[in-house]
């Protein structure tokens, strides 16, 4: 049965792709629409040689695309955009046999189903959609996905693309000819009186004209926002002014100007989602981004950034400052000028290369010495450095690295012995008779200060380790074989729960990885403890194939070694080199079990205070830790409170919610409309494998699954103790907890796909993931 037009003043627009085509040929000016043909399938069954003559007569001698018109297309309730048959270039004598395949193509055929025929375009040089508004939230944002090409099916038929986001109210044009597209979804959305509305489009360029076409129109059916647009609106205005207010100098900061990102330090993305809950946000700026990271990095050895925090609220959305990120990663003994022409020169570099913002630690910033420091001062003085300042930039990356691997005196094993201390404490608190306030604060506190301090100094070393590694492998000393050995035969606590799994029983299992979660500092992401068989299956005794290797140095490698840490003056001989590596990977591994523990005790004690408070568990996820930490400096009302902190979360969190940000801003104007940016994942292994697409909560798919994940937290080390074939994330880097584990099993692996290739890649059936080649192939 034919669905219900939507009519506009009066008029039947919305209909079937067909008959919506032909009611807006004339209406619209901001594009042009082809000649058409259509009929229904009744027509075509009665009449298919007059229907063929009219088709010649009245679109021309071809070539033709014959495209689905069906009634299930384009509806109020789905689109099925894509689902069913299109055939571009076909010729007259082909004209019968594709449109039998499009009707065929529908499956259940109803009699007023049609086809739709119109001459094939030429000179197609973008074709895509454009959305009036952002489907998922219902927010005025106009979306474009398009591709280069003349394949108009591309996109709709679930291709890769490229996108851009644009706010309505933006006054900002788009790069060229994407503004005509803007034009066009604008004129579309004021013909349906501001009902949301999706299109189709074409661009083509004969090279004298460049046109605009329209192949499609429908409605959109989009999430309904809680948040309204003048909201909205006046959020980005804010965000506009604060990013102008701080981009330019700073009298206490290094550099001229800065910009805002998600993942270059501290990699809040990876760690807490691109739009965390306000407990997540709140918890990981209190035990970390707010002055404990500053601190750790001035005991190392680089500048004093103990005023700045590092991770800013962008409306709800977490992001980094970049500026006061590179300035802590400037050694404390560079002078000011030299300084600032470093951190002028990284932001640089960044805002060049944008796919590098998670990787600016391996490709960008110089925070550390290693065998490969002093070739890359050749780049250095390509950018404007003398002589003289990069042989004093060598000089102190040098002096400090030496302080943090020395082996008797190295600053990570001083940071060793405060997590031993950290769980000397725990226990203590465990057994006190204090209120769970009071436990509360003190695990927290102590997570600060025998925590995160000290693991963000190991997390230090293991960055300073992976580069030591990976000059060894760039100056010839090791293979890429040896370098996958080596990691291989890393000894983790994370390791250990697959091993684990096999061979202790669940209740001394769950006592020993009990406390981890998925979501570290999600408070509704259940313990291993709380959801024991949501994450493992019991019944059955688990298996991988994946084994830890043994490595060795060969006596080439090792007077290789001793030769070259003799010239670079590192103070360590090969076996204390590979010693620092291997502990200092491991430490931080090991170090971040633990203070996860106090931090998932915590939200426990929280989540029991909320309840008896009258509040659920997907409440407390919106009060801000601020609010329960001063619980415990008075007499407060824990109802009274923590119900402003959760309304005041919940309305912040809508407004995040409904705004569209990108993961690395440079100038004001990329909060109003921007390109999502291409990635480049980091692919981890030499392996190569094939294997069927699988989600983490799906547990009974993951046998031999190509697991997908959005984030790089410890909390899915339980996915190692399933027959997996490999992982790929939405965000993490190369250093990531889920980079080192997959290295140590030696499980093939694409860690931080990035947005655009994560969503293409988990639409998929069955991939390979060939990470020798820097691949990924869909293969259904």
């Amino acid at each position: 049965m034919a669905k219900a037009p939507v009519k506009t003043n009066g008029v039947n627009l919305f209909s079937t792709k067909a008959q919506t085509l032909k009611n807006l040929t004339g209406r619209i000016q901001t594009a042009s629409i082809l000649p058409l043909k259509f009929f229904t399938y009744r027509q075509w069954r009665n009449n298919a040689s007059i229907l063929m003559d009219e088709i010649f007569y009245e679109i021309g001698s071809g070539p033709f695309i014959v495209r689905s018109s069906c009634t299930s297309e384009d509806t109020l309730n789905a689109s099925n955009a894509g689902a069913y048959l299109s055939i571009l270039g076909v010729s007259k004598d082909e004209m019968h046999a594709s449109v039998e395949k499009v009707f065929q193509s529908y499956g259940m055929i109803d009699e007023d189903d049609e086809v739709l025929v119109q001459p094939l375009l030429k000179n197609v040089v973008f074709t895509g959609v454009v959305f009036s508004h952002d489907p998922q939230t219902g927010s005025p944002y106009r979306v474009i996905n398009y591709t280069k090409g003349p394949d108009t099916t591309t996109i709709t038929g679930g291709g890769a693309g490229e996108t851009w986001f644009q706010h309505a109210q933006s006054k900002l044009s788009p790069p060229k000819p994407l503004n005509t597209v803007i034009e066009l979804i604008n004129e579309l959305e004021a013909t349906f009186e501001k009902s949301a509305v999706d299109c189709e489009f074409a661009i083509t360029d004969d090279g004298a004209d460049v046109n605009l076409w329209l192949l499609q129109a429908r409605p959109l059916f989009v999430a309904t926002s809680s948040v309204s647009d003048a909201e909205q609106f006046e959020t980005l205005r804010q965000l506009e002014r604060f990013f102008k207010n701080n981009v330019s100098e700073d009298p206490f900061l290094l550099g001229r100007k800065t910009m805002y990102g998600v993942m270059p330090d501290w990699n809040p993305a990876e760690i807490i989602g691109v739009c965390p809950k306000p407990l997540a946000f709140s918890l990981y700026k209190e035990l970390v981004t707010d002055s404990i990271w500053a601190y750790q990095r001035h005991n190392y050895g680089y500048r004093n950034l103990r005023s700045f925090p590092l991770m800013l609220n962008f409306g709800g959305r977490p992001y980094i400052d970049v500026r006061v990120s590179f300035n802590s990663f400037v050694p404390a003994d560079l002078d000011d000028e030299l300084g600032s022409k470093l951190v002028d020169h990284y932001i640089s570099t960044l805002a060049s290369y944008p796919k590098l913002h998670d990787k600016v630690e391996f490709e960008i910033v110089l925070s550390c010495y290693t065998f490969s420091t002093e070739k890359k001062m050749t780049k250095l003085k390509e950018n404007g450095f003398s002589t003289k300042e990069c042989d004093q930039i060598v000089h102190s990356l040098r002096g400090l690295t030496k302080n943090i691997v020395d082996p008797l005196q190295g600053l990570w094993r001083k940071d060793r012995e405060k997590i031993v201390h950290l769980q000397k404490r725990y226990d203590k608190i465990h057994r006190s008779n204090q209120s769970d306030i009071d436990k509360i604060y003190w695990l927290l506190e102590d997570t600060k200060r025998y925590g995160t301090l000290p693991f963000a100094g190991l997390a230090r070393a293991a960055f300073i380790a992976m580069q030591l590694l990976n000059s060894l492998k760039s100056e010839g000393i090791f293979s890429d074989q040896d370098y996958d050995n080596f990691l291989s035969s890393l000894n983790t606590v994370g390791g250990e729960i697959w091993t684990d799994k096999i061979k202790l029983t669940k209740s001394a299992f769950l006592s020993k990885y009990g406390h981890l979660r998925p979501g570290t500092y999600d408070i509704t992401s259940a313990r291993y403890d709380e959801a024991p068989d949501l994450y493992f299956r019991w019944d059955e005794v688990g298996s991988n194939d994946l084994e830890n290797h043994d490595f060795s140095l060969t006596l080439n490698q090792m007077g290789l070694l001793r030769k070259i840490l003799k010239t670079h003056e590192l103070g360590l001989d090969p076996i204390e080199l590979l010693e620092f590596i291997r502990s200092a990977i491991e430490l931080r591994e090991w170090a971040k079990f633990h203070f996860s523990k106090n931090l998932s005790d915590a939200l426990s004690l929280i989540l029991s205070l909320g309840k008896n408070a009258g509040y659920d568990v997907d409440d407390l996820a919106f009060l801000d830790i601020k609010t329960v930490l001063d619980l415990r400096s008075g007499s407060f009302n824990i109802k009274e409170e923590f119900g402003r902190s959760i309304d005041t979360g919940k309305r912040r969190f809508a407004i995040a919610k409904s705004i569209k940000l990108p993961p690395l801003m440079t100038n004001n104007s990329d909060i109003w409309g921007f390109a999502l940016p291409d990635a480049t994942p980091n692919f981890v292994t030499s392996g190569d494998v094939t294997g069927q697409v699988s989600f983490a909560e799906n547990q009974e798919t993951l046998d031999k699954a190509i697991v997908f994940i959005p984030n790089a937290d410890p909390g899915y080390d339980w996915l190692f103790a399933c027959n997996i074939a490999g992982i790929v994330t939405e965000w993490g880097g190369i250093n990531s907890h889920m980079a080192i584990r997959a290295s140590e099993l030696g499980l093939p692996s694409v860690i931080g796909a990035g947005e655009k290739l994560y969503s293409l890649w988990s639409k998929a059936e069955i991939i390979r993931l060939d990470c020798s080649n820097h691949k990924v192939e869909i293969i259904r």
